[in-house]
């Protein structure tokens, strides 16, 4: 791409650091050492822990931490609940129910925030958080238990969202991707300690402080960045002519009714699983259309297709993953631990890779990121496949997969960093649930489907699940340099 290109790109943004920052920067400059942009007005920051970045940043990743470390903790400690709220019949969906509920708590969040801006929906969604940690750690059954996963995945999921508008509205361009891989990283790091934590935890006391230890640590991370947010809620404000859309809540309930149909189809019996499989996923995705950008499902070039783009890496990347760890247990006798090891790896390697895009901002555009991370996932999952046809070393899928880490990582903040350089302000919110959608729907999905063709493939199934996430991946390859909006694409 040339360099005209990489300009027109990164000029799409519309939400210039507002007065109130500048004026918050320039207090702080002295002491923070960041060094002023050119034209001499407003400091250039040198990362989001800088001044007036740093307490909001730390809370910011700080929610996002618990959040993981919630989702990831669950995992560990399920067959604890399960066995001590006589639920085994209720195991998958436990885990159905938070993920369908967070389509919808992405949609009202993003309408919400977009009317009101994004501080009274962070809250309530914090509020709601806690109260779902409350439910679930004190549930006596398991009725009540699965009423506490949806609650807090209905204010899990809705969190997020004005989190990304809050990046959109404070932070200048040139740290976003910082941000977003800082997201990453608070991600990725529950993955790795989080179910050991848990499960000592739950051995050392029982299962239900695993829920209710949570909420201890939600009250620091919320006071360290409100008062930040509030010193610049005139910059984060809503738009109060943006109407409340009760039909896209209605379609969000109808799109999340679909996810879970498609989760849970595989405990349907052969061939009612396939056929409530494919009448799900036709179902949501009609009802998913109003929730997405126009364009999203043909992959029209530029936002479109990014969350288009999302979707399709979420799934090959999901789809693979669970699979990965059987593969080593059934394959090659691994303990449990030793496969969940290739796991951390590519933990790792994600967490690396998004740093370091986070500082290639300049000299990488989104575009050739996606297109950089799109091409190196279709490697990885192609030798990963490889290893599983011809039976060989383990060492080689390990280190395929540790590229595929490398690969998420390198793209996935973009994807947000390009919605909201093309979001105008009155749509960041519903642009960012989106894309929060976007992955939710791709990963639910790829999870079914290569459930059902596990299923149908018997002693080959490994081999044809990672076919199918190959072949998503390559879709991905394809439409990758569809991110670069129109008007870029035409710059020679």
């Amino acid at each position: 791409m040339s360099d005209a290109t990489n300009q027109t790109e990164s000029s799409t943004t519309e939400h210039p650091v507002g007065a109130a920052v500048g004026a918050v920067e320039a207090a702080g400059t002295a002491l923070s050492g960041d060094t002023p942009a050119p034209g001499g007005h407003e400091p250039l920051a040198r990362g989001p822990l800088s001044k007036p970045y740093r307490w909001l940043s730390i809370g910011m990743f700080s929610i996002i931490f618990l959040a993981a470390f919630e989702a990831m903790a669950v995992t560990t400690i399920m067959p604890l609940v399960a066995a001590d709220l006589d639920g085994e019949a209720l195991f998958a969906v436990s885990f159905a129910v938070p993920l369908a509920a967070g389509i919808i708590g992405m949609v009202i969040a993003g309408n919400w925030t977009d009317r009101s801006g994004p501080l009274p929906s962070l809250i309530v969604s914090a509020v709601l958080f806690v109260v779902g940690l409350v439910i679930a750690g004190t549930a006596v059954n398991m009725e009540v238990f699965i009423l506490g996963r949806f609650v807090h995945g209905l204010s899990g999921a809705a969190v997020i969202v004005p989190l990304y508008v809050i990046v959109g509205r404070v932070y200048p361009e040139h740290l976003r991707a910082r941000v977003f891989a800082g997201f990453a990283a608070a991600w990725v790091i529950p993955s790795i300690v989080g179910p050991a934590l848990a499960g000592a935890v739950a051995e050392a006391t029982s299962w239900h402080w695993v829920f209710l230890g949570v909420i201890v640590l939600m009250l620091p991370a919320a006071a360290m960045m409100l008062p930040p947010i509030v010193r610049v809620r005139d910059q984060v404000q809503g738009d109060p002519s943006v109407p409340w859309s009760p039909s896209r809540v209605g379609w969000s309930v109808l799109t999340a009714a679909a996810a879970l149909a498609v989760s849970l189809a595989k405990e349907l019996p052969d061939p009612w699983q396939w056929v409530v499989a494919v009448v799900a996923i036709a179902v949501a995705a009609v009802a998913a259309r109003p929730l997405l950008p126009k364009g999203t499902l043909s992959a029209a070039r530029g936002m479109p297709a990014t969350v288009m783009l999302k979707l399709i890496v979420a799934g090959a990347f999901f789809g693979s993953e669970i699979y990965l760890p059987y593969l080593f247990i059934e394959r090659y006798d691994f303990s449990p631990s030793l496969a969940g090891a290739v796991l951390t790896g590519a933990g790792l390697s994600w967490a690396a890779a998004s740093w370091l895009q986070g500082r290639l901002t300049e000299r990488v555009s989104n575009t050739q990121a996606v297109v950089i991370g799109a091409a190196a996932l279709v490697v990885a999952l192609a030798v990963v496949l490889v290893v599983a046809t011809f039976t060989l070393a383990p060492a080689i899928a390990f280190a395929a997969w540790t590229l595929a880490g490398a690969a998420m990582g390198f793209m996935y903040p973009r994807f947000s960093v390009a919605v909201l350089a093309l979001s105008p302000v009155s749509a960041q919110g519903f642009n960012s649930a989106a894309l929060t959608i976007s992955e939710s729907l791709g990963a639910a999905i790829a999870l079914a489907i290569t459930a059902l063709v596990s299923s149908a493939a018997g002693a080959g199934m490994f081999t044809a699940d990672f076919t199918v996430t190959v072949t998503i991946a390559v879709v991905g390859l394809l439409l990758a340099s569809r991110v670069r909006p129109a008007a870029a694409a035409s710059v020679t």
